[in-house]
């Protein structure tokens, strides 16, 4: 009987082990997809924080700064309520 007993665990083993070895592939393949994703959302973030910003400070130093005289218009005196646009 110990023999039988032992060939019964011994094949259940032998089972989880399978079981375990198939999960494993597909946590692998899981894994190697998030890499991917990670990878495309890097590349992204890059080309966002470098080519856009680029491009955003080629855009504003073309823009001039205002004449040390206009600066004063700006005074809060000068902006409407919103009950004086209504």
């Amino acid at each position: 009987f110990k023999t039988l007993a032992l060939e019964q665990r011994s094949q259940e083993v032998w089972d989880t082990l399978r079981a375990v070895k198939t999960e494993f592939q597909k946590f692998g393949e899981v894994l190697q997809r998030a890499k991917a994703q990670l990878r495309t959302v890097d590349r992204t973030l890059d080309e966002a924080v470098g080519v856009r910003t680029r491009a955003i400070n080629r855009r504003l130093r073309d823009v001039e700064q205002l004449p040390e005289g206009s600066i004063g218009l700006l005074d809060e005196g000068d902006i409407f309520d919103e009950e004086e646009l209504l």
